[in-house]
């Protein structure tokens, strides 16, 4: 009796335990651990109330902080952008001061080829006025609505546009490839022209104005036949146009349109 007594004295501690252990392993398995997570929530939950955003009207609250942040850096960017934009159109003549407008429509399946701005008949807007942005010549406005209006894109394959390499005078006709790219078809079979010279529109345009900036020249193929061609970086960023300005169509334009060696004579803009 005494033995067992003091062997209980020495073992009966280990044999609690491991009784605890065992009972709280077959207590996790029933429950899936559901106490244990209970028992946390129950532990934590009075130091979550000193956490800043711990609760759902805390994270609700801060979402709507971001938001709003986020809604007023735009708006600075875009009084920035229209600041900037009001104070080249107050530089203009008063009779030929262009009208402000902003790109609110542009399809993916036509991303390059056309855009819809917020400024229609009723701001003074006609088709064939002229679409400039940051950089130089945009397009043309091919049709209106009282409140709209459709801009045909110089990076639209179907566009044409007569222009001149500044400086050296060599002409050809611009052509968009659905690209932030042109390609320029001269008119002479050896141009006096390299990569970097500058392209504007020329006076053989009948559509727009003489010397409105277009793009730079990146490539030139001169073994191209029958006439020589150049790939044209255009100045504008088509991809990305946000604020534009509308200009009345040029008056007294030069009629005369020499065509490039490998076509017909026909229309360019």
């Amino acid at each position: 009796m005494f033995t067992l007594r003091r062997w209980w004295e020495h073992k009966g501690l280990q044999i609690g335990l491991l009784g605890m252990v065992v009972g709280s392993a077959w207590m996790l398995r029933q429950t899936q651990g559901a106490l244990v997570v209970e028992l946390y929530q129950d532990l934590t939950s009075p130091l979550q109330l000193f956490q800043p955003g711990a609760t759902s009207e805390d994270r609700l609250r801060d979402a709507r902080v971001l938001e709003l942040q986020t809604q007023v850096a735009e708006l600075k960017g875009q009084n920035t952008k229209l600041k900037q934009l009001l104070g080249y159109v107050e530089k203009e003549p008063l009779a030929s001061r262009p009208i402000p407008a902003r790109v609110v429509g542009r399809s993916a399946d036509n991303w390059w080829q056309q855009v819809t701005l917020n400024r229609g008949s009723l701001a003074g807007i006609k088709e064939g006025f002229i679409v400039k942005a940051e950089g130089g010549l945009v397009g043309l406005i091919e049709s209106v609505t009282p409140h709209t209006s459709r801009v045909l894109l110089i990076s639209d394959l179907k566009s044409q546009v007569g222009v001149t390499i500044a400086g050296t005078g060599a002409k050809g006709v611009l052509r968009g490839t659905s690209s932030a790219e042109a390609v320029l078809e001269f008119y002479e079979k050896v141009p006096n022209v390299k990569p970097g010279d500058l392209v504007a529109t020329s006076t053989y345009s009948q559509k727009f104005p003489a010397g409105l900036a277009v793009g730079r020249v990146k490539s030139l193929d001169l073994k191209h036949l029958p006439a020589s061609v150049a790939k044209i970086e255009l100045f504008p960023s088509i991809h990305s146009l946000d604020w534009v300005t509308v200009y009345p169509k040029p008056e007294n334009q030069q009629t005369e349109n020499p065509q490039p060696a490998n076509e017909q004579p026909q229309k360019s803009q």
